[in-house]
């Protein structure tokens, strides 16, 4: 069975593998390359997911007008989903503040696409602490 070829089938017939504990038969590089694609899925869905939330932020606070229940649902959404994938990758909590800061870059400019607003609208650094950002209480005036 080759990853090449067929990767769903190559999936089944390696956990197959693994579940008769036939080691010498497993793809391990590919199994181990695939395993730290899946930890870096996890990361980037983080990621994505605080963006969306400080993009609704910055919407929230800097078009006041135009707050939504969209608006508001979406950001209960992301932190429930947050709070979710943060309970069942704990170890990310490690990383974070890093991801945090790298989000809110992401967020600028889709809060740019959304808004039609100047980039230089919105501030340099995160205006929220992530405490804040994840607090269903908070919504910044």
């Amino acid at each position: 069975m080759s990853y090449d070829q067929d990767f769903y089938a190559w999936t089944f017939h390696n956990a197959t593998l693994l579940r008769q504990h036939r080691w010498q038969e497993l793809d391990i590089d590919k199994i181990a390359e695939e395993l730290e694609s899946m930890g870096r899925s996890e990361k980037r869905e983080l990621g994505h997911r605080l963006a969306l939330l400080l993009m609704h932020l910055l919407k929230w606070q800097f078009q006041p007008n135009r707050q939504s229940h969209s608006w508001l649902y979406t950001i209960k959404e992301q932190r429930r989903a947050i709070r979710r994938l943060l309970k069942d990758s704990p170890s990310l909590q490690y990383q974070l503040d890093l991801i945090f800061n790298e989000a809110y870059e992401d967020s600028i400019l889709m809060a740019v696409k959304e808004t039609g607003m100047k980039e230089s609208s919105f501030p340099v650094a995160v205006p929220y602490t992530l405490a804040q950002t994840l607090d269903d209480e908070f919504y910044p005036q």
